[in-house]
């Protein structure tokens, strides 16, 4: 437990690292406040770094430990409950509502904050997209996916605490959270590898997740012009985290997502490194960012059926696409490294 003061706790998903993230960005720019992060880790996970990292079976089933754990989270001033996950699954009710009025109750402020697909709803985006991935009859975690966001809504909505989510598309799930971005170090991200230079540009894709990526989408157009000499194609999977500055920083064009109209984390890793990146993103995100930000989101538009016009293109005309690429990092700090994050 941190030092007297205000003493956040951050838990406990941790997704894409940025429980972390967050952690350190309140440290850094947030007078009087200490924070530690944990979240449950699995091995052969990709190793994003956590304060606190638990052996998920112990996290999970082990009561001496979530009693232990229990006491110290509430010497803390503040949670930030994750996900609507519940902090010690094997103690009383065992869910995120039990705990959140159990915390308020000790006098603990508590926040939800919520990372995707754990607050959008299905049928709404597949409504509002032809692009969404929850038209896959074959997805079988759709079914799931809509049991944990409908009880995620209802939770948020009935306890009344502030409620955060980390990407702007989810505020059309619950219109009246706020936006705190995702966090990452642009500096860790930065890259002095020349842009466009060679002669067939260097395209990574690194899905974290296909069906949601619309890899299977996209990779067939990829192929092809690879194929035909207009890129390199190189597409990336199971690389560490600790990896993938190299492996972006080397890259010229980051082909991110194409199916939830967002975009996250790889991203704004791939814009802080100077890269071409080109995603869907749709007109309400770009507007938030906007809004928030006083810039535009420097990510090239594209979908799955204009993909291969903007990577031709993008292979033409370079000079044109490294200046959008050059304002990836100014975007990437002012609205992504953390200082804006820790005021929300």
């Amino acid at each position: 437990v941190p030092a007297p003061g205000r003493r956040v706790y951050v838990a406990p998903a941790n997704f894409a690292g940025q429980g972390y993230a967050w952690s350190r960005a309140l440290e850094r720019h947030v007078d009087d406040l200490t924070a530690v992060s944990m979240a449950p880790v699995r091995d052969g996970g990709f190793g994003f770094r956590v304060d606190d990292p638990v052996p998920y079976p112990v996290y999970a089933a082990s009561r001496r430990w979530q009693r232990a754990q229990r006491k110290q989270v509430l010497r803390f001033t503040h949670v930030v409950l994750e996900a609507g996950r519940p902090l010690f699954p094997r103690l009383g009710a065992g869910t995120a509502a039990a705990e959140v009025a159990e915390l308020r109750a000790h006098g603990l402020r508590v926040a939800m904050l919520f990372h995707g697909s754990d607050i959008r709803s299905p049928d709404r985006h597949a409504a509002s997209s032809r692009w969404s991935p929850f038209h896959e009859n074959g997805w079988e975690e759709v079914p799931r996916l809509r049991e944990i966001a409908a009880v995620n809504k209802a939770t948020a909505t009935d306890l009344g605490v502030p409620v955060l989510v980390s990407t702007p598309d989810l505020l059309l799930d619950v219109p009246w959270a706020r936006w705190c971005p995702v966090v990452v170090e642009p500096e860790r991200w930065a890259s002095g590898t020349p842009l466009l230079e060679r002669e067939r540009p260097l395209v990574v894709h690194a899905p974290s997740r296909g069906v949601v990526k619309g890899t299977a989408l996209v990779e067939p157009a990829l192929r092809e012009l690879d194929a035909a000499g207009v890129i390199e194609y190189q597409p990336v999977s199971g690389v560490p985290n600790d990896a993938m500055p190299a492996l972006y920083g080397e890259a010229d064009v980051v082909v991110d997502q194409f199916r939830i109209g967002n975009y996250g984390v790889a991203a704004c890793e791939a814009m802080a490194a100077g890269r071409v990146v080109v995603s869907h993103v749709d007109d309400q995100v770009r507007s938030a960012a906007r809004d928030a930000s006083g810039l535009d989101v420097p990510i090239v538009e594209a979908t799955p059926d204009t993909l291969s016009d903007v990577l031709r293109r993008i292979a033409g005309d370079r000079e044109a696409f490294r200046e959008v690429a050059s304002r990836g990092p100014r975007f990437v700090d002012t609205l992504h490294g953390g200082r804006f994050s820790a005021r929300v």
